[in-house]
């Protein structure tokens, strides 16, 4: 980037502003280096990237159940009371000895899988009606294609839940003896999947209208050979995934629109904007307009327009912050959110409403400090025994609060955060990590959150297998499908619902378990105590 031809005519917003872009700038070029570097290094069989094992601060906390013992191993108990009997079968000895006597049977149960190809010519019946026009019996059910509710089924389970590659997929499934090319088991896996869709989209407006907190987190990903991201939203009762091609604020309030569209103005709205330091006369603006809701980003953009905010070149961008604000007035317009707590890693994108954030990320910074002499290592050790203590205290404190707790762990934070170690950067870290307080500390308001954002890892993690198996995708169908059957398998499992059961009932396979809505047990889940 040029500098500008007279840097003394520059407001102190705009010198600001060039200055954060070009530290931004120094940043990536750091990086970029660090990646060649590490990258040269094992090209020449060097150690390359060191491997930072994880700290291992959340389960070293966690407390040990009264009575257990390390040598006793638990019993899984019996496996035949859960099973149903298909078949009983009658196996007769060939030829007992002479003089031997019958006593009865004995039962051995087998656990097998019958998987074979079964084709159906369905004879419709056609008649001719008074007036010429043919009558045929319509297709049962589930019946759509030239491909059954059983094979789409198979097909949907092995890619999404079994993590399969379209070309592994086609060849099991040709091996079965089904008649199928590359191309018909994409179909099947991308076209009409728009019940699906809308399903996935209900489970996050569930979600989000009825949790009392969630955990985000997000990932790279590839769509049509361009670099973008995933994000995951989700909590103990659902989980959901959008693939898009950027991961700022205003993308993450998009998504937390859940599919809904409009743009409004309303109290909330209004106090974001001041929040992030709109400028008076914008608001003004705003406010002395009649209309207050939006449909759509043409309508919205548009009325930016005749307001003459568009126009405006003032730090911060009024158009952006006027955007993000009627974003949040439609998530809380439609219910969303209500008093919802976002714990997030500390990426500034999800620093939105009421937020929270990671103790395990938190303590990863100290973790992973380079330290050089005896007193560093000295002063980083004393620092994380601390920090490990603490946090096992607050985990206490969530089972507990009271009053006199919360106040000692108060106390006892500015303690730790605020002393003075001799080791520079670890002051300074210690410093950053004491201005996150109130984020850090959300828990002694709100002990139902969770400490640490460990369940997004753990979710976006199949989309990092579904990346590195198959690389991107290629077709917004493709995109939309992945990212839904991702959120409904993961959905499901949160639910203790197998998946095969719910394909199975959602593809009007005969006999398949009916399920209810996901939606609706996420409601349901959300208010039982």
């Amino acid at each position: 980037m040029s500098p500008p031809d007279d840097l003394d005519r520059l407001s102190p917003a705009e010198l600001k502003g060039l200055v954060v872009r070009q530290w931004e700038q120094v940043v990536e070029l750091q990086r970029l280096v660090a990646a060649l570097r590490d990258e040269i290094a094992r090209l020449k069989g060097g150690p390359g990237r060191p491997n930072i094992k994880p700290s291992g601060m959340e389960k070293a906390t966690e407390p040990k159940p009264a009575g257990s013992s390390g040598d006793k191993k638990r019993r899984r108990g019996s496996t035949r009371s859960r099973l149903t009997i298909d078949e009983e079968r009658t196996v007769k000895v060939a030829a007992p000895p002479r003089g031997s006597r019958f006593k009865g049977y004995t039962s051995f149960v087998v656990q097998d899988l019958a998987i074979h190809v079964h084709v159906v010519n369905f004879r419709r019946e056609r008649w001719q009606g008074p007036d010429d026009e043919m009558i045929t019996a319509p297709l049962p059910a589930g019946i759509d294609g030239h491909f059954g509710p059983q094979l789409r089924r198979f097909v949907l389970a092995q890619y999404h839940e079994a993590q399969t590659t379209v070309p592994r997929l086609v060849r099991l499934v040709r091996s079965l003896g089904i008649f199928i090319s590359k191309r018909q088991v994409v179909r099947l896996l991308n076209e009409g999947q728009d019940g699906f869709v809308t399903e996935a989209r209900d489970v996050l407006r569930a979600g989000l209208s009825s949790a009392p907190w969630i955990t985000v987190d997000d990932t790279g990903a590839r769509h049509k050979a361009t670099n973008g991201f995933c994000t995951q939203i989700g909590n103990a009762h659902f989980a959901w995934f959008g693939t898009t091609g950027s991961k700022s604020r205003l993308n993450f309030l998009e998504l937390l629109r859940a599919g809904y569209d409009d743009y409004v103005i309303n109290a909330e709205a209004l106090a974001y904007m001041r929040e992030r330091a709109l400028a008076v006369h914008v608001i003004d603006r705003l406010l002395a307009h009649p209309d207050r809701c939006f449909a759509g980003r043409n309508a919205w953009h548009a009325h930016l327009e005749r307001l003459g905010i568009s126009a405006l070149k003032v730090h911060p961008d009024p158009v952006l912050i006027a955007t993000e604000g009627a974003l949040w007035g439609s998530i809380k317009a439609h219910g969303l959110l209500p008093d919802t707590v976002i714990v997030s890693d500390d990426a500034g994108q999800f620093k939105v409403g009421s937020h929270g954030l990671c103790w395990v990320h938190a303590e990863r910074l100290v973790h992973k400090l380079d330290t050089f002499t005896d007193e560093h290592r000295a002063a980083q050790a004393t620092v994380r025994e601390l920090i490990w203590e603490f946090y096992a205290d607050l985990k206490a404190y969530r089972c507990a609060p009271t009053p006199q707790g919360k106040a000692a762990l108060q106390a006892r934070f500015d303690g730790i955060f605020t002393r003075k170690t001799g080791f520079v950067t670890l002051d300074r870290l210690l410093a950053r990590l004491h201005a996150n307080k109130s984020e850090l500390l959300v828990v002694l308001d709100r002990p139902e959150i969770p400490l640490h954002t460990n369940g997004s890892e753990n979710d976006i993690r199949c989309h990092v297998t579904r990346r590195k198996l198959s690389g991107g995708t290629r077709s917004d169908a493709g995109r939309d499908c992945r990212d839904t059957f991702l959120s409904l398998a993961k959905t499901c499992a949160k639910l203790k619902i197998a998946f095969w059961d719910y394909l199975g009932n959602r593809l009007a396979v005969p006999g398949a378990q009916a399920i209810p809505q996901l939606p609706e047990i996420i409601l349901a889940r959300a208010q039982s105590p």
